[in-house]
């Protein structure tokens, strides 16, 4: 066990956010693997306090205990691994996607923010940021991330970060229904026609990378050129006239 912290019932629930009932009851309900014993003590390690995290950002989307047990036995067991990856925010990504997950422990994470808080690390796993894999975590962008560390190296709380991250998902989002609003209208109406569900062909599949390869960076330069601009009308207007 060398290398790896081992916490007792109650340091792991605290480190969880949690009562040492709840635990109990989990352990009860088999959603943790069980810990090591030496003698009358039991011992757990990161992998619990992970899988513990898991649980809350799951519970966080709306799913119950019993779907939560039913999701990690499936995902453990390698069944129906497309649709339970994708419910613990672990699915490949598409093959026109653009940002590529990274793979961390948690001392990996930690030295990127200096050692994030448990509830740091439980909002990011709710917002979608993080999720856990065994006793790695996954990052969903490694941009990102590096984006995130060094505005943490400018002084910004990542408890603040995050918070403007849940902000910026929203915003984020409603470009996106702007920009494949865009598509669906006047690019591609063929493959992304409101209620089109059926599985796409390989040649959808080209035709939508491609197009997506060549609007996507003219998409990220528009944005970026409105957010500049918007950041120099907010200063301008929260500066004296003079500056």
């Amino acid at each position: 066990m060398a290398g790896r912290r081992e916490y007792r019932a109650a340091e792991l629930a605290q480190a969880a956010g949690i009562t040492e009932r709840t635990l109990r009851y989990y352990r009860e309900r088999r959603l943790l693997p069980p810990p090591r014993r030496a003698g009358r003590v039991a011992w757990y390690d990161e992998r619990h306090l992970a899988r513990l995290r898991t649980i809350d950002g799951l519970l966080a989307r709306g799913h119950t205990l019993g779907g939560i047990a039913e999701l990690l036995t499936a995902f453990t067991e390698g069944r129906d691994a497309g649709h339970t990856a994708e419910l613990l925010g672990l699915r490949e990504p598409r093959p026109w996607a653009e940002e590529r997950p990274v793979r961390l422990t948690p001392g990996q994470l930690a030295a990127y923010f200096a050692g994030p808080a448990s509830a740091d690390l439980a909002a990011a796993l709710e917002i979608g940021y993080v999720a856990v894999d065994g006793e790695e975590l996954v990052h969903v962008s490694r941009d990102l991330l590096e984006a995130s560390a060094a505005l943490a190296g400018e002084g910004i709380p990542l408890s603040a970060m995050l918070a403007a991250g849940r902000q910026l998902r929203a915003y984020a989002d409603a470009l996106a229904d702007v920009f494949t609003g865009l598509l669906r209208e006047h690019v591609l109406p063929e493959i992304l026609a409101p209620g089109h569900r059926r599985p796409l062909a390989a040649e959808d599949v080209r035709r939508l990378t491609e197009a997506l390869e060549r609007l996507r960076p003219l998409a990220k330069k528009a944005v970026y050129a409105e957010v500049s601009l918007a950041l120099d009308r907010r200063l301008d207007e929260d500066l004296p006239p003079d500056t």
